[in-house]
């Protein structure tokens, strides 16, 4: 398996060698600059994938003349990075350049294509290569590969990297052909290893007068150099730095395990993405749905995996996707007996706009990583499937163009940005660590906040993407991606993306939504969603929070019907609903009584029959709402006055005229007090209100989800007005006490 070139009998003279390196002129300087027409570049790629397109892209950026050998050919060259092999790579040359080799003008370039970029065009190239004043340059290494024996037969380099790399090569075309026609070996003998014996054997390193890039000039090998290299913005370029020797090299290779920081510098390199023009490449090869008559089909496939909070809401927004309903299919994998009564209710809507809806339910005892793989399946095996959508429970889709904005990105998989409120939490890791586990890219807070926008090639997502049907029934038509090693479903999907040389992109081309957060759902009570104020405020405000609450801001909204008494909206209707709901499923109303041990000396002197938001654990909550809504509306109205947001008695009021009607003249024992309306005056109760005797003024009309705010010592004293029939709910806190 070793490299022919120092074998006995394979080797021209030396004597031969030195002249015919003379008779080429190895002496002479270059007189004067090379054209960029007089550079080709070739490389093997006996298969395309999202590695090779890249590398193409960014040829045909700097408009160089690529020639690509052994398209459609089997590959025999070796497994891969970590065995030796790539010897069908020097065959394919020795037969390509024997047609050059009389064109001493001509320089051709040898580099790799799965795992290279262009920092820099031809002329930049050829300049430096001219400067190297070499007839061949190749690309060094501070690591030895393959065989680490021959290290003490490197000469000594005192400034830069020693060893050879492979991967890239430059030379006049007769000194490149002279070399390559010395392989007489298999196609999965080491390419590395017989251009190092050809190296490092002094005849013939003068003879073709070989040099290595030791400062990176030309080639930065990524590979044992990661600390060397950065992300360098200036002139309006993007470019790779080499700080070791402040060098920008031309030729970027992924070499080894450093494939994801190769596509890290991809997402910039070559000017993919610079800070005066943002994204250059988003729009290219973009599909514009809105010139298609037909849109593709696509299946969505949902997955609930965990008891998830709003899950109503998130079944819902599904349906107010932008996107042509008869075009859809839905797999839906529930593994929460707890939220089969939330499907069946969106089944009964959805089956009225979507055709093929299948359910795969918790009598299933599907795994995740089982489930996926039936999601994937359902598209993968439907010829006429083009994308497969899949989603998370904890999703929240609040953009209804996401599927045509991805769709319309024309990429292989692709995610939708979607983070979790207030945090750096994300659906994408920008880096991983040695281990494959998460680790910090240098630009992921900038793309997480927005401040870099545009599509980027990421080693990790999860939670929501869409992936090309053809790619599913292609590429991925093996069936287990979500299933290696101990992995979670999500990693072994991306591990196994990644090693296929698969591209996932993440999208923050625009605002899609956000993720929710699950871990501390407790499902023990009757609404268990009015507990997640804490967790997932932004998704607790839209539920529970009246929509005319912020114009109490912004168009003075808020009623004064008798002097020194507010009035605003607060409460959704759903808030009300649920509140009173809680407070029936807990039943233990107290029934008016003055001897209450729930207060503080055990007795209350005007009694109401109610419920204390700290039986049902709603306390912490009721308080926060309290600090987050109330306290806000209080500095309006009370000017000047600056509430700590405290209130030791919080409950809920039960009025009917089989238990408590109404209540006596009283002063409350606060600062001021909140009395929120929970149901409707007319529709669930008559009579009913509130009357502020000093100012003989009554307001008996109460709205469903309105707060009064008013004065609770000294100036209001008040009563509750008696309900005739039904039953009357109030929400109440004494604040500030």
């Amino acid at each position: 398996m070793g490299g022919g070139g120092a074998r006995p009998g394979r080797l021209l003279p030396v004597l031969a060698l030195l002249s015919w390196g003379a008779g080429l002129g190895v002496a002479e300087e270059t007189p004067s600059r090379i054209p960029a027409d007089k550079l080709l570049v070739i490389t093997v790629a006996t298969k395309e994938n999202d590695g090779f397109h890249r590398f193409m892209n960014s040829a045909k950026y700097f408009n160089y003349t690529v020639k690509v050998l052994g398209q459609g050919q089997e590959w025999r060259g070796g497994d891969g990075m970590n065995s030796i092999g790539g010897g069908q790579k020097v065959r394919l040359m020795k037969e390509a350049v024997a047609q050059y080799a009389s064109q001493e003008d001509l320089v051709i370039l040898f580099t790799e294509c799965f795992d290279v970029v262009f920092a820099g065009g031809p002329e930049e190239l050829l300049r430096k290569f001219q400067k190297l004043n070499h007839k061949i340059v190749f690309a060094a290494d501070g690591i030895l590969w393959p065989d680490k024996r021959l290290a003490d037969k490197y000469p000594v380099v005192h400034i830069g990297k020693r060893y050879l790399n492979s991967g890239g090569f430059i030379g006049y075309a007769p000194y490149i052909n002279h070399v390559v026609q010395q392989w007489n070996l298999q196609d999965n003998d080491d390419d590395q290893l017989f251009y190092t014996k050809i190296y490092i054997d002094p005849v013939k390193r003068e003879a073709f007068n070989i040099t290595l890039d030791h400062k990176c000039k030309i080639f930065q090998a990524l590979n044992g150099a990661t600390d060397e290299v950065v992300l360098k913005f200036e002139n309006a370029k993007s470019r790779v730095k080499n700080t070791f020797y402040e060098t920008l090299p031309v030729v970027i290779n992924g070499n080894g395990p450093t494939k994801i920081l190769l596509n890290y510098f991809g997402n910039y390199v070559p000017n993919s993405w610079t800070q005066e023009k943002g994204c250059t490449l988003c729009d290219f090869d973009t599909i514009d749905l809105s010139t298609v008559d037909v849109h593709p089909k696509v299946t969505i496939g949902i997955f609930i995996e965990q008891p998830t909070p709003f899950l109503p809401r998130f079944l819902d927004l599904l349906l107010t996707l932008d996107y042509p309903k008869e075009a859809l299919k839905l797999f839906i994998h529930n593994k929460e007996v707890y939220h089969e009564k939330d499907i069946k209710v969106f089944f009964d809507k959805a089956k009225h706009e979507i055709s093929t809806i299948k359910i795969v339910g918790p009598e299933e005892n599907l795994s995740q990583a089982e489930a996926r793989n039936m999601g994937m399946d359902f598209c993968r095996q439907d010829e006429k499937c083009d994308y497969y959508f899949s989603v998370d429970a904890d999703v929240v889709l609040t953009n209804p163009r996401t599927l045509k904005l991805l769709i319309e990105q024309n990429r292989k998989i692709i995610a939708p940005l979607v983070t979790r409120h207030g945090k750096l939490w994300s659906n994408f890791w920008g880096a991983l660590s040695p281990d494959g586990y998460y680790a910090r890219s240098e630009d992921y807070v900038d793309i997480v906040q927005g401040n870099r926008v545009g599509i980027w090639n990421v080693p990790y997502m999860a939670n929501v993407y869409l992936i090309q049907g053809k790619t599913l029934r292609s590429e991925m038509s093996e069936r287990n991606y979500f299933v290696r090693d101990k992995l979670d479903p999500d990693m072994a999907l991306c591990r196994n993306a990644r090693e296929m040389g698969m591209f996932m992109y993440i999208s923050n081309r625009h605002e899609f939504g956000r993720l929710l957060s699950t871990a501390n759902y407790n499902t023990s009570h009757f609404n268990n969603d009015l507990w997640q104020i804490f967790e997932n405020p932004v998704d607790w405000k839209e539920k529970y929070i009246n929509r005319d609450y912020p114009k109490i801001f912004t168009e003075n909204i808020v009623e004064q019907p008798c002097p020194d008494v507010f009035w605003f909206p607060i409460f959704s209707e759903r808030a009300c609903d649920e509140l009173v709901e809680e407070m029936e499923h807990y039943g233990q109303w107290s029934g008016g009584k003055h001897h209450d041990s729930r207060i503080s000396g055990g007795y209350e002197n005007v009694p109401t029959d109610d419920i204390h938001m700290k039986q049902i654990d709603l306390e912490n909550v009721w308080l926060h709402f309290i600090r987050e809504f109330i306290a806000p509306v209080t500095l309006k109205v009370f000017a000047g006055y600056y509430t700590k947001g405290f209130a030791l008695l919080n409950f809920v009021v039960k009025y009917s005229p089989e238990r408590q009607r109404s209540l006596r003249p009283h002063h409350d024992a606060s600062t001021f007090t909140i009395n929120i309306a929970l149901n409707n005056v007319g529709e669930d109760f008559q009579g009913g209100g509130c009357k502020f005797l000093r100012y003989n003024c009554s307001i008996e009309s109460p709205r469903k989800g309105w707060s009064f705010m008013h004065p609770g010592r000294l100036t209001h004293l008040h009563e509750g007005l008696p309900v005739k029939n039904g039953t009357r709910y109030i929400a109440v806190s004494f604040i500030d006490p």
